[in-house]
């Protein structure tokens, strides 16, 4: 029994942190496995992708390699050093080399986007082709820093396409800030909502859990010291399985005016199911008729695995700032690769505008540096320069190589009419679920809501179907739920996070689908029954 006390207490220690962090000591223990025994190390416990998408990598390549030689077209009497390539006749030059290179990988997508923007998006080939050849070689800061020109545009287009749901207007009705990656522009909401006194220490913001642990952990920090209520995912079907859906009454915890503000991700980490039809109705009710000033963040990095997804940004856009970062999608994560989108019209700068005169000449003061009218600097440019602590916006932004390749990604999707890549994607994510709840011979009920991206298992919904209440109640006074996937690292060489540190069921695990192979999940099915059933013959040799 001391040896059972000393392991909770130390799984209570662990608790109290992140899962990601806990994530280390979990591969520490299953590698150690796997090297004592015939156990295979497998970890999903993050979602970086094992996928890349080729053909806009081929195509910045390609089109790197063309624009050097722009550069090198413009002499220097020094060896090693080029210019930066003539603007004048930049497109048909581009054209050119795309049709004496069109056997090489890549060139065919750029050929079709160079016609795409310049048809569908009225962009004039020039302008393209200059941003492209001195983005790719970063010639110059980002000017805008927001956001390129044109880039702005592919990505508009790309959002009202994946985002939107092929939303008409082509995305034209928004501001985009591309930044490093979805976790960069967290911390730049974050900052820029406490700067521009949106939210003050003490206000009360809401989250819809389960959710992406940083969304629980930053507004915690000092620094921000935010009264935290949470939205809860509480709704069930008739046969007490998890639908990942909000039921009203925790809706309706928003319609409070006192509640200021409401993080989501959607689809939701970790559950991976999108919000239903009957919950935006829902949300779009409390914001017309109980808090038309209800700020909402939502972070869609999930979407494009969705069929006809449609982001909040496009159902309450004047009250939503939407995150979207292209790493998942696109195995991407290295590239840094994010976009926040604001409606034109919104409510952030609304409620800047009506500040006390007070907190407006303070913001006078922070933004003077930037214009001569700084009272007319929209929220999304502010949360530029605050990423740069104002001073230096100047220099702000995200490289413009990533920018590139950001305009590259969007228009492979945006030129693939039959949706090819994500049927790839969506059939590929389905294959693994699929033999992850194989594995655990557990039933997968139907839902359209789904995603996959990840999967969420509650042990305890299961640990009632088969081994009853009694066992359950002992397993929960026996145990510490990390225990779980302790257990699963220690014995059998695999790594799954624990749900409850996400703000998710307390017996819950979570697995990313997205980076092993299909029969690994198997295999991590598998382990985990194994796991589960092991508590259960403890629970049956307890009673003996």
């Amino acid at each position: 029994m001391d040896k059972d006390s000393n392991i909770r207490n130390y799984e209570r220690k662990l608790e109290a942190m992140s899962p990601f962090e806990i994530k280390n000591t979990l591969i520490d223990l299953a590698q150690k496995e796997a090297k004592a025994s015939a156990a295979t190390y497998l970890n999903a416990g993050r979602g970086n992708p094992n996928w890349i998408a080729t053909a806009p990598r081929d195509a910045f390549f390609l089109l790197g390699m063309w624009a050097m030689e722009e550069a090198r077209d413009e002499s220097y009497s020094k060896p090693g050093v080029a210019g930066v390539p003539s603007s004048d006749g930049i497109g048909e030059r581009l054209r050119t080399f795309l049709r004496d290179n069109s056997s090489r990988r890549g060139a065919h997508l750029l050929s079709r986007s160079l016609d795409y923007c310049q048809e569908t998006l009225g962009i004039d080939i020039d302008s393209l082709a200059a941003e492209w050849a001195n983005g790719i070689i970063g010639a110059y800061y980002p000017t805008p820093p927001r956001i390129l020109e044109n880039t702005e545009k592919i990505v508009g287009a790309y959002m009202a396409k994946e985002m939107g749901n092929n939303a008409s207007g082509l995305g034209k009705e928004y501001d985009y800030f591309a930044t490093e990656g979805g976790t960069a522009a967290m911390v730049y909401i974050f900052e820029s909502l406490q700067a521009n006194h949106l939210l003050a220490k003490g206000d009360t913001i809401a989250l819809m859990t389960p959710i992406f642990t940083p969304y629980i952990e930053i507004p915690r920090l000092d620094r921000y010291d935010f009264n935290v209520i949470e939205i809860h995912a509480d709704a069930v079907d008739p046969e007490g399985y998890h639908t990942w859906q909000y039921s009203d009454s925790e809706l309706d915890k928003l319609r409070d005016r006192n509640v200021k503000m409401v993080f989501l991700v959607n689809p939701s980490n970790p559950p991976s199911y999108r919000m239903s039809d009957d919950n935006m109705r829902t949300l779009v009710d409390i914001v017309r008729n109980d808090n038309p000033n209800l700020m909402i963040v939502t972070d869609d990095v999930y979407g494009t695995f969705a069929k006809d997804f449609r982001s909040l940004m496009y159902i309450l856009p004047e009250n939503t700032l939407c995150v979207y970062s292209y790493s998942k999608y696109f195995g991407a994560t290295g590239w840094r690769l994010a976009v926040v989108a604001a409606a034109k019209e919104n409510v952030f700068d609304r409620l800047i505008s009506g500040e006390s005169e007070t907190e407006r000449e303070d913001l006078r003061k922070r933004y003077s540096s930037l214009s001569l009218q700084p009272d007319k600097i929209k929220f999304i440019d502010r949360m530029v320069a605050d990423s740069r602590a104002v001073a230096l916006n100047h220099t702000a932004g995200l490289s413009t190589p990533q920018q590139i390749q950001m305009s590259l990604f969007s228009l492979m999707c945006l030129l693939d009419s039959d949706n090819e890549y994500k049927k790839k994607m969506m059939s590929m994510i389905s294959d693994r679920l699929d033999a992850l709840w194989k594995g655990t011979g557990f039933t997968l009920v139907e839902d359209p809501m789904r995603v996959g991206y990840y999967s969420e298992i509650d042990l305890m919904v299961w640990g009632k179907k088969i081994y009853g209440e009694e066992f359950c109640k002992w397993l929960a006074d026996t145990y510490e739920s990390l225990d779980v996937v302790i257990r699963l690292a220690r014995e059998t060489g695999v790594v799954l996070l624990n749900g409850s540190g996400f703000d998710g069921p307390e017996w819950s695990v979570r697995a990313s689908l997205a980076n092993l192979d299909e029969t690994d999940y198997l295999k991590i099915g598998t382990s985990l029954r194994k796991i589960f059933d092991s508590y259960h013959q403890e629970f049956l040799d307890s009673k003996k």
